[in-house]
């Protein structure tokens, strides 16, 4: 991908662009209802963010990972860092600035569902971002639909490099929709696709959806996921569904986005379909056996030691 023959530049298995914040995650025993104060039993504490938790997913796996996006100069930013570079994730893409980092307040119930408040997504990237973008190498893209200009600058240079790209499609927004038909793997969640498609049934909006890319996946939760892969998807032209992994949830923030990561890795690696989906969906189960989106990402290890059990 790269246009400078003086240079090697960054290269990593896995390139993830797009949004970082702190996630402050909050045990409920249900959501909060209107001029309602609650008590939390628990408070957990950590680095989110759909790209962001992608890379830490992959260098949890033991891949080799870089991070693109944006942190304040200020706590959150500061600790997010720590923990992006303590897991071993390259953070020379990651820009800082005085604007405060991305917050999230998530409010998680026993059975793991989740209601979730932001403040600040929706910022662009600072244009000097998109410069050092051309000389990356990775071997697979994941995308999130957030900096879009620097998005598309780099889905199309890993297009034409024949390298995969992934978006992360969790809502629908004028980003996704502009990346959703670059991409070569679109991979969604059921509210996404609803909305996309105006369709309750969800073989009907699958079908839509792999109008806009080779191969497009829905993500169904605890139904496990459906896909179609057309005559030009590098995988040959297939459909089907994949069931969930049976687990006692704790926790489903970031289970999205560690199934996500995962399946960019194995891309990485050129895992075969059937193995990838099956990686990928042991990721996202393992995750949601812990509270907080980082804390529940599983080792290579681990994921080897599940699969052996399931």
């Amino acid at each position: 991908m790269s246009g400078n023959s003086d240079s090697a530049g960054l290269q990593v298995d896995l390139l993830c662009l797009g949004i970082a914040c702190y996630d402050l995650i909050f045990s409920v025993d249900r959501h909060i209802g209107p001029d309602e104060k609650m008590k939390a039993s628990e408070l957990t504490a950590c680095g989110g963010g759909i790209a962001a938790n992608a890379a830490m997913t992959g260098a949890r796996l033991g891949y080799s990972v870089a991070f693109a996006g944006y942190l304040g100069r200020d706590m959150y930013g500061d600790k997010h860092l720590d923990e992006l570079n303590a897991a071993g994730v390259n953070t020379e893409l990651v820009a800082r600035g005085e604007w405060p980092t991305s917050l999230s307040a998530i409010f998680v119930k026993p059975d793991g569902a989740r209601a979730l408040v932001n403040y600040g997504l929706g910022r662009e990237m600072p244009g000097d971002l998109e410069l050092t973008l051309e000389y990356c190498q990775p071997r697979a893209v994941l995308v999130d639909g957030h900096y879009v200009a620097s998005a598309e600058t780099l889905v199309a240079l890993a297009r034409a490099a024949g390298v995969p790209t992934v978006l992360d499609g969790d809502t629908l927004h004028q980003g996704s929709k502009t990346l959703m038909e670059m991409v070569e793997f679109l991979v969604v969640s059921e509210h996404f696709a609803r909305e996309f498609s105006g369709q309750e049934d969800v073989e009907e909006a699958l079908t839509q959806l792999s109008h806009c890319a080779p191969s497009a996946i829905i993500t169904l939760g605890e139904r496990g996921l459906c896909w179609r892969n057309r005559a030009d998807s590098r995988f040959g032209a297939s459909f089907g569904s994949y069931p969930a992994f049976a687990i006692a949830a704790e926790d489903t923030t970031g289970a999205g986005d560690a199934f996500h990561g995962a399946f960019a890795a194995g891309l990485s690696r050129g895992m075969e379909w059937g193995e990838l989906l099956r990686f990928a969906s042991a990721v996202g189960a393992l995750c949601c056996t812990r509270k907080g989106a980082r804390l529940g990402i599983p080792t290579g290890a681990e994921v080897a030691a599940f699969l052996a059990r399931n």
